[in-house]
């Protein structure tokens, strides 16, 4: 009986222990919050305990309805319907939509010191002493966050936990460099995002064309910055800083692709590439989209999306892309992009399409 005892101590000494802990999750908008529910859930899956901090005014976040997970909504005087639209156009100012919906430096303006306020909205919201008094004695482990997702930083340091932040790229790696201190050689390190035609192999001029797009972002985004939301970061921490300062704190950035697809420059260790988190087991197709598929013959089909922010295209910017489309053999499905009749009947009529 001792012997048999004492081997089942031994065996269960050999057991690795499991440590589920709590997660405070900051999440993006629109597709942005697609990519971090994929990550909610396998921490859930993990038996992590996971609460998402939203605000009211959130126009994606689903923060209503029940899920494994639980939701802390704090109150602002922002409604869902203006936050969208706040949120929009400044999406819009980052496109070439700029040229024709925001005429002349006024409306630029308005577009900046209306989303300045939505900011300070948020802030208000987020760093009152109740909430603040509430997140501390949960007693989190980390927090989560995607960087469309204001002040995050801020608030692992107001709570004193490790930050990992969930993103993509910035232009010309700007918050990377400047903020978390990685290297970036223009030499052979093309601004991310800006020029798609400037690999690592670039000519001379290209080299120069490439470093006067890091010598103009370097200068602008610490003034732009300064003039804007390090004023909201010096009023929330109590003391003077900046975004760049906080945001260089967080301890993991995990960057939304894979290494293989990026042209090769350094790293820093706290840089962890991440590519398809969000992928999953593929399921079968539906009747109808397996006869399109089957229907392509040997050119096979293109998936093309654009994501979730841009669903509002102007025609001429959709004509344009269903015109380049229609120059390919394959039939396009178009995910979470939708061709209007009077797109498609503009396209070569090789291509057939189908909206996912």
């Amino acid at each position: 009986m001792i012997s048999g005892t004492l081997f089942v101590f031994v065996l269960l000494c050999g057991v690795e222990a499991g440590h589920a802990g709590k997660v405070l999750v900051l999440p993006g908008e629109y597709s942005h919050w697609h990519n971090m529910r994929a990550i909610i859930d396998a921490l859930v899956d993990r038996n992590h305990s996971v609460t998402v901090l939203v605000s009211s005014s959130s126009p994606t976040v689903p923060h209503t309805r029940k899920e494994r997970f639980d939701f802390n909504v704090f109150k602002v005087n922002t409604e869902k319907e203006e936050a969208n639209a706040v949120l929009r156009d400044m999406i819009h100012l980052g496109t070439n939509d700029t040229a024709t919906k925001y005429k002349g430096d006024f409306m630029v303006w308005r577009v900046i010191s209306n989303y300045m306020a939505f900011l300070t909205d948020i802030s208000k919201g987020m760093f009152h002493e109740d909430l603040l008094h509430t997140l501390r004695e949960s007693h989190y482990d980390v927090l989560l966050s995607d960087p469309m997702m204001p002040f995050p930083d801020l608030m692992a340091q107001k709570l004193n936990i490790p930050h990992v932040l969930s993103m993509r790229a910035t232009f010309a790696y700007i918050a990377e460099r400047l903020c978390g201190q990685m290297p970036a050689p223009p030499s052979y390190v093309p601004a991310a995002a800006l020029r798609g035609y400037l690999t690592d192999r670039m000519s001379f001029i290209e080299r120069v064309e490439n470093m006067l797009l890091y010598i103009i972002h370097t200068t602008l985004f610490p003034l732009s910055m300064k003039f804007t939301v390090d004023k909201l970061y010096t009023e929330i921490l109590g003391k003077p800083t900046t975004m760049c300062e906080t945001i260089g704190k967080t301890d993991i950035m995990l960057i939304r692709t894979y290494w293989d697809f990026e042209y090769p420059r350094p790293l820093l260790p706290n840089f962890k590439f991440v590519g398809g988190l969000h992928c999953k087991p593929a399921k079968s197709l539906s009747k109808e989209l397996e006869e399109f598929v089957q229907s392509s013959g040997d050119h096979g089909i293109v998936v093309f999306s654009l994501g979730s922010m841009l669903g509002n295209l102007t025609l001429e910017r959709a004509n344009t892309i269903a015109s380049a489309l229609g120059q390919i053999p394959q039939k396009v499905c178009n995910y979470l992009f939708i061709c209007s009749r009077a797109t498609v009947n503009k396209v070569n009529s090789r291509p057939q399409y189908k909206t996912l």
